[in-house]
């Protein structure tokens, strides 16, 4: 058994104070957790429950970290994981999960829908573009292959024409050879299917592909 001598305030961190044992400095931890723990100055403490307020410890600033994370952007699961794992192990990241997961602060499947209506709404992209922006967030194979099936046809090609027009405008007085081709990179770069691309083309110059080629 150990005795906590001093809980003593830390200078530099205003919710974190220093533990002694024995007149001998422990940890740090944060000051939350002399509240939950009840801790005292004078209090017995066993090994058990030093185990018990590493692992408090680490938990809590897991989660700190995954909601400072959170509070700047959305993120995947899988970001988070990446993000947390060189600081602390399987098990604590796990538990962070189950608690980000209980109060919504992460869902793959709704950051996923969020993201493909912006590529859409806004950004008017592609499948293409949308499908590696979603896996640029981390969001898995399995959700983005059903978030991309739900696209509108008729919506990815009403974006492709609207891009495809304000880069025409921007290049019809050169060659038409140079039109179709810095158009068409333009689309596929934005993440359009080269069967939308060349049906964009046709209905925007009147033309057949062959006659550029």
């Amino acid at each position: 058994m150990s005795i906590i001598t001093k809980i003593e305030a830390q200078k530099k961190s205003e919710d974190r104070v220093n533990i002694y044992l024995n007149e001998q400095f422990f940890m740090g931890i944060y000051k939350e957790l002399v509240f939950t723990l009840n801790l005292k100055k004078g209090m017995e403490i066993d090994e058990e429950v030093l185990r018990g307020l590493l692992h408090d410890e680490m938990y809590i600033k897991a989660k700190n970290k995954a909601l400072s994370i959170l509070s700047k952007a959305p993120q995947s699961e899988k970001n988070i994981i990446s993000k947390l794992s060189n600081d602390f192990d399987e098990d604590t990241i796990e538990e962070v999960l189950v608690f980000l997961r209980k109060y919504n602060f992460v869902n793959d499947e709704d950051l996923a829908q969020r993201i493909t209506n912006t590529n859409l709404k806004v950004n008017k992209c592609g499948k293409n573009r949308i499908k590696q922006n979603l896996y640029n967030k981390g969001i898995d194979r399995s959700t983005i292959d059903s978030v991309i099936s739900d696209i509108d046809s008729d919506v990815e090609f009403e974006n492709a024409m609207h891009l495809a027009k304000k880069r025409y405008e921007r290049v019809k007085n050169e060659d038409r050879n140079k039109i179709y081709q810095k158009v068409s990179q333009h689309l596929a770069y934005k993440g359009f299917s080269y069967d939308i691309i060349k049906r964009v083309l046709n209905k925007l110059l009147n033309c057949d592909e062959s006659d550029y080629y």
